[in-house]
């Protein structure tokens, strides 16, 4: 008969786990997102917080003439400017980032606390950036487009049609779609259901669906109320005379444009504190550079009973 007492004692796994030097990751943070709006927006940097946007007044009205052969008087005429000017000021996204100082001394391999909380935070703070970006009621995209340039999905759903007259809305140079990955999908669909579906195109390493050669870029930050969301169609840049967002350049502790981290000391509770802060905003030079698609539907399926999530 086999002695199996030896066997009682070994050393098991649990056991074991607590002198094994497992492999650990960084934090995990699953609302990140890859914001490619930040991305493909032009960033132009702002003196003292405030961006003035000069508009030309009653474009009508400028005379013009071409010339036959004879001697007719020439117009007189001049550009005239909108007054006052709009000015767009920069708003802030901050928070105050507090560390104990014996978790950083103590914890900080094989990853370093102090930088893994800022990281964090940082990516947290660009998160809201872009939902300002698009949500804003000051400056945001949804609510910077002019009434003449929204409309209304034809019967729900997104449809090729829906998009082509978008398009005629945007149609000096647009640059790309923007909405949430529902309505994506929903747009898909009915591509698919017509027999024409969409390319696709790769931008950063990653493949988007397009639309008459125009990417559909998707964020989660578009709303979706009730079954219902929209469809952005944005021209950007300022030698488009875009959309372009705004950021102040030149601050303290800048980690990236508009972004600045900064020590604040060490209070009596061993209690490290960082400020961090991004400046940003956004704007639209012209009324054409920005059309919204309203209403649009993404819950319906056609081999099923629509769904609302």
């Amino acid at each position: 008969m086999v002695d199996t007492s030896e066997a009682r004692h070994a050393l098991g796994d649990n056991a074991a786990r607590q002198l094994a030097n497992a492999t650990k990751t960084v934090p995990q943070l699953a609302t990140i997102t890859p914001r490619w709006l930040v991305h493909l927006l032009q960033w132009v940097p702002v003196e003292a917080g405030i961006y003035r946007l000069n508009k030309v007044k009653n474009e009508s009205a400028i005379r013009v003439a071409c010339t036959a052969k004879d001697e007719s008087l020439l117009p007189e005429t001049y550009v005239d400017y909108e007054d006052p000017a709009r000015e767009y000021f920069l708003n802030a996204v901050t928070t105050t980032l507090d560390i104990h100082t014996r978790v950083s001394d103590l914890y900080s391999r094989p990853h370093d606390q102090i930088r893994e909380q800022l990281r964090l935070t940082i990516e947290i703070i660009k998160e809201r950036q872009e939902n300002e970006l698009i949500n804003s009621a000051d400056y945001g995209l949804l609510a910077s487009a002019d009434p003449s340039q929204r409309i209304k999905t034809l019967a729900g759903p997104p449809t090729p049609d829906d998009l082509d007259e978008l398009i005629t809305k945007v149609w000096k140079e647009p640059g790309f779609f923007l909405a949430h990955p529902l309505a994506i999908a929903a747009f898909g669909r009915e591509c698919t259901r017509r027999g024409v579906p969409p390319p696709t195109v790769n931008l950063f390493g990653s493949p988007f669906l397009t639309w008459r050669g125009i990417p559909l870029i998707p964020s989660d930050k578009v709303p979706v109320v009730k079954g219902k969301t929209s469809i952005l169609l944005v021209r950007t840049g300022e030698k488009r005379q875009g959309v372009v967002g705004l950021f102040q350049p030149g601050l303290v502790g800048e980690q990236s444009p508009g972004l600045s981290v900064r020590f604040m000391g060490i209070n009596r509770n061993a209690i490290s504190s960082y400020l961090i802060s991004l400046y940003c905003s956004l704007a639209v030079l012209t009324e054409d550079a920005l059309a919204v698609l309203d209403d649009v539907e993404v819950g319906k399926y056609h081999d099923y009973q629509p769904t609302y999530r």
